[in-house]
């Protein structure tokens, strides 16, 4: 029995990057990339994407993304997403992406830093003297004044409290441990 002579066929034109000798499971995984990428983009603020100076479809794919509630529209247009962002370099949105996580805990870090610094000053007095010896540009006069009273507002009975002199004490130290952090 003789076989026919067996013919390469070209590679078809719609295969991506067929030409740049990649291999199908690589090609998988950078779109895989650029997905994740995208769903990140799509966390951040309208604010911050827009100083990203995104294309204007990118920007209209991602605002897609985050309306559509089906799972398989969602799947959908994130695969969407990650085509376009082939169009894109994606070095600086990863850095933009990045910085906003950076961003969200050291926001964080600054909310439980000032609450301990908050619990300590209306618990014991030496925790003013380490404050002040600390922050010697901070008003003391209205410092002491507010643990004054966010002390005696907790020292009422608990349906009696309010805790209005708390948060204002909270409010007073966070911008001078922004300060400090910054």
């Amino acid at each position: 029995m003789t076989q026919a002579p067996h013919s390469e066929s070209p590679p078809s034109a719609d295969a991506p990057h067929a030409d740049e000798g990649f291999s199908k499971t690589r090609l998988k995984q950078q779109s895989h990339e650029l997905q994740k990428l995208g769903m990140a983009l799509a966390d951040l603020s309208a604010a911050r994407l827009e100083r990203l100076q995104l294309p204007e479809r990118l920007l209209d794919a991602l605002t897609m993304y985050r309306d559509t509630r089906s799972h398989e529209g969602r799947r959908r247009q994130l695969q969407y997403v990650g085509k376009l962002m082939r169009e894109v370099d994606p070095a600086p949105l990863r850095e933009a992406v990045a910085e906003a996580k950076v961003g969200s805990a050291r926001d964080t870090l600054l909310l439980h830093e000032t609450e301990r610094w908050r619990d300590a000053l209306l618990a014991e007095d030496e925790a003013l003297t380490t404050w002040l010896h600390q922050h010697a540009d901070c008003d003391a006069q209205r410092l002491r004044s507010l643990i004054r009273a966010a002390r005696r507002e907790s020292a009422l009975p608990p349906e009696q409290r309010n805790p209005r002199s708390a948060r204002e004490l909270f409010q007073f130290i966070r911008p001078l441990l922004a300060d400090t952090t910054t």
